[in-house]
This record gives structure tokens, C-alpha cells and sequence, in this order.
């Protein structure tokens, strides 16, 4: 299988994505509610429509898991693409510039192409199995710093976090202690590319769904990133907790959340 031509397939996807986004961006006619705080708006239904119109083009027999229409299987050939249209919808809907399109490619449940695009910031990631990832065409890799105190961090809460803030601000606290500083982005998949190209040492999250991290894992692991959940089993995006670190601190980060 050409992994190569599929992340080019899934790079057109994205950059026309990203324009149907950026059209949209202040200019939005409503805000729907999947729930208290999950939203949805006319740009994400559109930027899925796009890829997933580029996508059936070109690989009909494919299998998709896309966030808005869910799971479509069309055939048993091991091949399935993970799509989130706009991940970081809430910032966008507060015509806040960080957010991005994120779509990954996986064979026999494995993940094999990854694909973010940060469309303002005009910043694609991109990796393929085996390969490494890149920024813009450019090599990237995680950062070589090696003491929990001086990383800087970023995380992300989930939408059910007001039915128990407890366990969520305790794990917050505690990495607050140890680390440099924290940040919240808003976009998993940004935050896992932004740990790619050391930007940041680590990022963890919890009840996070598939369309969320298949490709910024992918991108994270190939750049050198160690990707676990928090007992430090390696991660798949079906799983309910991400760990993502530079390697170095990984297990002193992964003890401050356990």
C-alpha cells in the first residue's frame, strides 16, 4: 500500500478544509449544542463534507470514522480513515484562532498516516509509519529537555469535568507544582504536534475520542514521543487517557497523575 499517496490524498483533504474553515471563521450564522458544552457549527459539517467527498473520490472501499457522521463502513479491507473536521470547535465558535483539522489513516487498526493542519498559523504536521513527522515538509522531533521543572506542559479537560472537577484539578495541581507552566490550547490534536516539534514536554487528557488523537499521536510518536495511557500501557485512541512526553520525564509526569 502506497502510505505515501494516501497522505497526500488526505493533505488535499485538509488544505481544503482549512479554507472552508477560515471562510467560516467570525462569520458563523448559528452555534448548534451536542451537549452542555460540546458544540457544533455549519463549518464543521461543511469541513467534513469536504474530506469526506475527497476521501470516497479516491478510496470508495475505505472504511471512516469521522466525529459529526460517525462510523461508515464500506468494505472489510482493514482500512479505515479517523477525521475530525474542526478540532478546537469551541475556540472557533469564540472566533479564537487556535484550532485545526486532523486526519489519520489506519491499516489492520494501526495507524499508519497522520495528517494536522493548523490553518491559521498556516502549519501542516504530518508523519507516516516508519518515516517520521514533519512540520511544513521539515523534519521535527520532541525536545531534548530533561527535568520536569523546567517543561512547559499543556492539557486539556473534558466536557463532563463540571460533574466532578476533583480528580481533574488534583492531577492539575500537582503537574502545576512540578512543571514550569501549563497551558490549555483547546485542540488535542494541536497540543500532541506542538509536543512533536518541543514546543511543549508533555500533554495529558482524558476522555478524549478517537477523532481527537489518531493523527496527532501518530505525529507525536514519530517525532520521538513516548505515547501511553496513564498506568503507561501504550495508547491507542480508543482509550480514555493520553499521556504524551519528550521520553525523558515521562514516567516522573506519569506518576504525578497517578
Amino acid at each position: 500500500m502506497d502510505y505515501n499517496y494516501i497522505k497526500n490524498t488526505a493533505i488535499g483533504a485538509a488544505y481544503g478544509s482549512g479554507k472552508i474553515l477560515c471562510s467560516h471563521l467570525g462569520n458563523l450564522e448559528r452555534v448548534d449544542k451536542k451537549g452542555p458544552q460540546d458544540l457544533v457549527t455549519p463549518a464543521d459539517i461543511a469541513s467534513e463534507n469536504h474530506i469526506l467527498e475527497t476521501l470516497r473520490e479516491k478510496f470508495p472501499d475505505h472504511d471512516v470514522l469521522a466525529e459529526e457522521s460517525g462510523n461508515r463502513a464500506n468494505g472489510e479491507n482493514g482500512c479505515q480513515w479517523i477525521i475530525d473536521p474542526l478540532d478546537g470547535t469551541t475556540n472557533f465558535a469564540h472566533q479564537l484562532p487556535v484550532f485545526s483539522v486532523s486526519i489519520a489513516f489506519a491499516k489492520d487498526g494501526k495507524l499508519r498516516v497522520g495528517v494536522v493542519l493548523n490553518p491559521v498559523a498556516g502549519e501542516l504536521f504530518t508523519a507516516v509509519a516508519d518515516q517520521g513527522a514533519s512540520l511544513n515538509g521539515r523534519p521535527i522531533k520532541v525536545s531534548d529537555c530533561r527535568k520536569l521543572s523546567e517543561s512547559l506542559l499543556v492539557t486539556g479537560f473534558p466536557y463532563d469535568v463540571k460533574e466532578d472537577t476533583a480528580p481533574y484539578m488534583k492531577r492539575f495541581e500537582r503537574c502545576l507544582k512540578a512543571a514550569m507552566g501549563i497551558r490549555r490550547l483547546g485542540s488535542a490534536a494541536l497540543d500532541l504536534c506542538f509536543v512533536a516539534c518541543g514546543r511543549f514536554e508533555g500533554f495529558w487528557e482524558e476522555n478524549l475520542k478517537p477523532w481527537d488523537t489518531a493523527a496527532g499521536t501518530l505525529i507525536a510518536r514519530e517525532a520521538g514521543a513516548r505515547v501511553t495511557d496513564f498506568s503507561g500501557e501504550p495508547y491507542d485512541p480508543e482509550k480514555k487517557e493520553i499521556l504524551a512526553t519528550n521520553g525523558h520525564m515521562h514516567e516522573a509526569l506519569r506518576s504525578i497523575l497517578t
